[in-house]
């Protein structure tokens, strides 16, 4: 039979694609020359202490990809070791764990192979992993005996009645129940919403354990004095129980006062209310005054202690009445000058002038040394000013000179301050313009016998109507006036 040279063709396509797929196949799928002759390949030997059901031809995988094959899985006189066919185009460090896994629950273990350092050697042909960097799984049959035997160990009886009693524990409850259920769902949703915030609590929860552990002694403390007062009220049972038997007529009777104090009491409650921020204001001093006052109540006592039991003993203390003038001098700097003085005579009162008036020297200076520039501030512990805007400023006590002028205008300063002081903030008034001096006064002595008298031209003068024998009815303008034709 001739073949024609279509056939031929056909034929020869043919032959291809089965050399084709038989190449395939012997070199891509079955890997023939790594299976004979090891091309492409190294192996590695793994030791392990048992062979926890790995097998021949078993797949090697190295971070999720397949790389090799169990080439063997020999016995040895400490365990197994299983040698491992690798490829040698991925690299695979040398610092690495080796574990056996099962791929399947009908038991398809493989090796798989976990770096600890990437940076490491690769592996090369003959390294050994030993077995202290291998892990097998457990021997399922062995889980299962072991599960087997605990559920042989629960009694049945019990177990029954286990059953029996969750069933009227729970039984009917199932709206319930679904509502526990979605309240610790939504729960659980705002605390992922929250989740900054509470991951806040929980780093912020260290300190405030360490101040618990830190102050375990005063807790152990306050325990131990809880635990004391328990036991005196154990101890005082009965007066205890007096007590709270009396308590409700006495209240009672305190809620009767409070009625009939009931007009006054708010009054009074409203006082207390505006003069509280002044105790907390001055708390410092009444507490020195209270720490201050047994001393000088000791002092003034003390002071009798000398001539008692003597015969001077009803005349009381021993006081000294020397007087020291002018011992320290008295302070003239910060008042006004002797020409804007006025005169002690004149009963009238005028306006005070604008700003304070104090002895304005150094603060430690010796003359008048409780005066006003000492006055402790009490919002400001540590400083001294003559008025409270002072205290409450930043602004600093500045002496007009130091007090030292026993001629001369005592008010000199090159500092510039008003006197008086100004407040701070207020605007500065003029300064150094004298008050006009008042009227001259002329005064004369008179005789009543005739009414005359000398004037201050030293001319004498008679006026009819201041003599003995003149009318009395007077006005006071007809007296400080001269009588006509004088």
């Amino acid at each position: 039979m001739r073949i024609s040279r279509p056939l031929w063709i056909r034929l020869g396509i043919l032959l291809v694609i089965a050399v084709t797929a038989f190449s395939f196949m012997i070199f891509g799928y079955i890997r023939l020359p790594n299976l004979l002759f090891g091309v492409g390949h190294y192996t590695v030997t793994a030791q392990l202490p048992d062979a926890g059901g790995l097998y021949e031809r078993a797949n090697v995988t190295y971070r999720g990809t397949e790389v090799g094959k169990v080439e063997s899985v020999n016995l040895t006189d400490t365990g197994v070791n299983a040698v491992l066919s690798l490829r040698s185009d991925v690299h695979i460090p040398s610092d690495l764990d080796a574990q056996v896994h099962s791929a399947s629950a009908v038991g398809e273990q493989y090796v798989e192979l976990l770096p600890r350092n990437g940076t490491s050697a690769s592996l090369k042909s003959g390294d050994v992993i030993p077995v202290a960097r291998v892990s097998v799984p457990p021997d399922i049959n062995s889980l299962l005996d072991a599960t087997n035997r605990g559920l042989q160990a629960i009694p049945g009886d019990n177990l029954q009645t286990t059953v029996d009693e969750a069933y009227i524990a729970f039984g009917g409850l199932g709206p319930e129940i679904s509502r526990f259920v979605r309240g610790s769902t939504n729960l659980a949703i705002d605390a992922r919403k929250n989740l900054n915030e509470l991951t806040n609590v929980v780093d912020n929860s260290g300190p405030v354990l360490d101040t618990q552990s830190d102050t375990s002694d005063s807790v152990q403390a306050w325990a131990a004095h809880l635990a004391l007062i328990t036991r005196g009220l154990q101890n005082h049972n009965s007066a205890l129980a007096g007590v709270l038997q009396k308590g409700p007529g006495a209240a009672a009777e305190v809620e009767h006062l409070f009625d009939r104090l009931q007009p006054t009491l708010p009054i009074v409650l409203a006082n207390l209310v505006s003069i509280a921020p002044v105790l907390v204001t001055y708390r410092p001093n009444l507490e020195q005054i209270l720490v201050l006052l047994p001393r000088g109540t000791e002092f003034l006592q003390g002071t009798i202690v000398a001539n008692q039991d003597t015969i001077q003993a009803y005349k009381g203390a021993y006081l000294s009445f020397n007087t020291n003038l002018n011992l320290p001098p008295p302070c003239t700097t910060g008042y006004l000058p002797a020409t804007q003085a006025r005169a002690p005579v004149f009963e009238d009162f005028p306006e005070r002038p604008a700003g304070d008036i104090y002895c304005r020297i150094p603060q430690d200076a010796m003359f008048n040394v409780r005066g006003a520039r000492n006055l402790p501030c009490e919002t400001r512990p540590g400083k001294r000013a003559p008025t409270v805007k002072m205290c409450e400023s930043d602004e600093q006590y500045v002496p007009l000179n130091d007090g030292w002028n026993w001629k001369g205008d005592p008010n000199g300063t090159l500092s510039g301050q008003d006197i008086p002081q100004l407040p701070p903030g207020a605007a500065p008034g003029p300064r150094g313009v004298p008050q006009a001096p008042p009227a001259p006064i002329a005064a004369a002595t008179y005789d009543p016998t005739h009414g005359t008298y000398v004037g201050p031209d030293g001319q004498v003068y008679t006026q009819s109507n201041l003599n003995q024998t003149a009318p009395k009815e007077h006005t006071w303008q007809s007296m400080l006036l001269p009588p006509p034709g004088s």
